[in-house]
């Protein structure tokens, strides 16, 4: 069994030769940003972070997806921040693509490497740096956190990916399965980062239609994916945005797996005032 990969983008830019050839979409329903446009020139510095850039994949537009922000985030060797979330009552979730990365979580080091996740609650004290010789990316999604009565705000946490057993989705032999790193049942939890695994020739086999809306990062591989009317050719390193109620579904194209870094906002109840 191959070891899993995960696709962190390198920057610089196409020769002068290059033609415009891409794929990136913007749709009322849903955006693609594919990995060939992750180029140096669309980096943003992050205030109160050193020798850091990164890419801000999503963030909150009205009439669109409203309740999460996403990034790529590299840091270069000796960089980091000792305050990196500037918002009170933000979460975190980090997801190491490449390098090494020390996570402190009140007190606490966790060093991460690729594969590995960390679940950061809301006005948590932690820090990040990078300590190695090597570049260090990471995924970075964050959402306000919405309270629950009755159910205490969740502990923070780092793990890897290799640790955990992936959940088979039923019915599908094992072709498809989600790699869930809090319990689906935890309603203290009001957002799921998972792990998203197909097999080659591996479907969704309907269209997804719900109310979730959705960050989806491909950490490896390749695949078509339905998105509304749309067939769109995805492979590592693209970046999917989906608003609510966007249909969605995929075929995995081979040879090897097809894994994506979902995210999704669960546990709570529509507000309607």
């Amino acid at each position: 069994m191959n070891a899993p990969s995960y696709h962190a983008p390198r920057g610089g830019l196409p020769p002068q030769s290059t033609l415009l050839t891409d794929r990136a979409v913007v749709r009322e329903a849903y955006t693609v940003i594919p990995r060939g446009v992750l180029r140096d020139i669309v980096t943003s510095n992050l205030p109160g972070w050193n020798h850091t850039r990164s890419w801000i994949l999503a963030r909150p537009v009205t009439g669109f997806a409203t309740t999460f922000a996403q990034y790529v985030v590299e840091v270069s060797p000796g960089g980091g921040s000792t305050e990196p979330e500037p918002e009170p009552g933000v979460e975190s979730v980090l997801f190491l693509l490449d390098g090494t990365l020390t996570v402190v979580l009140e007190g606490e080091p966790h060093v991460l490497t690729p594969g590995g996740y960390a679940y950061l609650p809301p006005d948590a004290d932690w820090s990040v740096t990078n300590d190695s010789d090597g570049t260090a990316s990471f995924q970075w999604v964050r959402k306000a956190y919405e309270p629950l009565r009755g159910h205490p705000v969740p502990s923070g946490f780092a793990v890897q990916e290799q640790d955990i057993t992936p959940t088979p989705m039923p019915d599908t032999d094992g072709a498809w399965t989600t790699t869930r790193f809090v319990d689906p049942d935890d309603l203290s939890h009001d957002m799921h980062v998972n792990i998203v695994t197909f097999d080659p020739g591996a479907v969704i086999p309907f269209a997804e239609t719900h109310v979730m809306e959705h960050g989806i990062y491909v950490l490896e591989g390749k695949a078509v994916y339905r998105l509304n009317d749309d067939w769109v050719e995805v492979e590592a390193g693209d970046f999917m945005w989906l608003r609510a109620f966007c249909p969605q579904a995929c075929y995995a194209g081979g040879p090897g797996k097809f894994r994506y870094l979902l995210y999704k906002d669960v546990n709570r109840q529509i507000r309607l005032t």
